[in-house]
């Protein structure tokens, strides 16, 4: 009998990224830690992101999008979802006042953070409501679509992710939601990568290979124009079963740092039986 494929789930994840000279990599990235109770990648580094809402789909947020941003993008409802995201979990708001057509300022923010996060996050209210309460502009044309990630077949939950990279709007202070996410941090990519060897953090397959992504790039600006105008190819993870362990494999157009990585036993739900 065959098993039925866990059902996938749109989701988008959003790198927010800044310049650092006292880094080798010369930029940072916002990362945050998950809480150990949240269903996925509980207590790993992950970037900001979630799992796309129905309201990231109304229409009516058309009135609130910048003027070339085309409504019949199949990327919309992503976009919409990792600036959402970014409010909720990291306090960053990608979004200008219409009147002015200028990013949000922090003390704004923060009027905005204490009035509408907790609600948001709760479903309470969505995203729309907000940006017609304060008349914004969802800069949708500040993220830069570069990657687009599977869950592999064989995992019990699954999504159908959209990676974005966006520069940190600069009078923002990033910080972790203290629910979704228990403590967060500016990172480069080569420390991220040290941690995760030396066991100070723990960090999932796809964040790693985007960690790594971040490597080729000199600064915030360069990473995001330059991924924007990157072809981006799908990646579904392939299971190879093999004499010395099971191994993922990822198609080389993806533009990776490597094709292929073992399977962590303790991700491999056959290896539970």
């Amino acid at each position: 009998m065959t098993k039925e494929l866990a059902p996938l789930k749109p989701a988008a994840t959003v790198l927010l990224v800044r310049d650092c000279k006292e880094t080798d990599d010369q930029l940072e990235v916002f990362m945050v830690v998950r809480h150990h109770q949240i269903d996925f990648a509980s207590g790993a580094l992950v970037f900001p992101g979630g799992k796309v809402d129905k309201a990231d789909l109304n229409p009516d947020l058309k009135n609130h999008l910048p003027k070339d941003q085309p409504l019949d993008d199949p990327l919309l409802s992503f976009k919409v979802a990792s600036i959402r995201e970014a409010f909720e979990e990291c306090h960053v708001l990608l979004a200008r006042d219409q009147e002015t057509g200028k990013l949000i300022t922090s003390e704004r923010l923060d009027g905005m953070s204490a009035k509408y996060r907790k609600d948001m996050q709760s479903g309470d209210i969505d995203i729309l409501s907000m940006a017609q309460a304060e008349k914004l502009e969802l800069a949708t044309d500040l993220l830069a679509h570069y990657s687009h990630w599977i869950t592999p077949t064989f995992m019990p939950k699954r999504f159908d992710t959209h990676f974005f990279i966006a520069i940190a709007p600069e009078e923002q202070l990033a910080v972790h939601d203290g629910e979704e996410s228990i403590d967060s941090v500016w990172i480069s990519p080569s420390k991220a990568m040290k941690g995760a060897e030396d066991g100070t953090y723990t960090i999932i397959f796809p964040t790693m290979m985007n960690i790594e992504y971040l490597t080729r790039f000199t600064s915030a600006e360069e990473a995001v124009t330059k991924s924007g105008a990157t072809k981006t190819v799908t990646v579904l993870p392939k299971v190879e079963v093999t004499p010395e362990g099971k191994f993922l494999n990822i198609p080389a157009e993806a533009d990776y740092s490597l094709t292929r990585r073992r399977i962590d036993p303790s991700m491999d739900p056959d290896s539970k039986k």
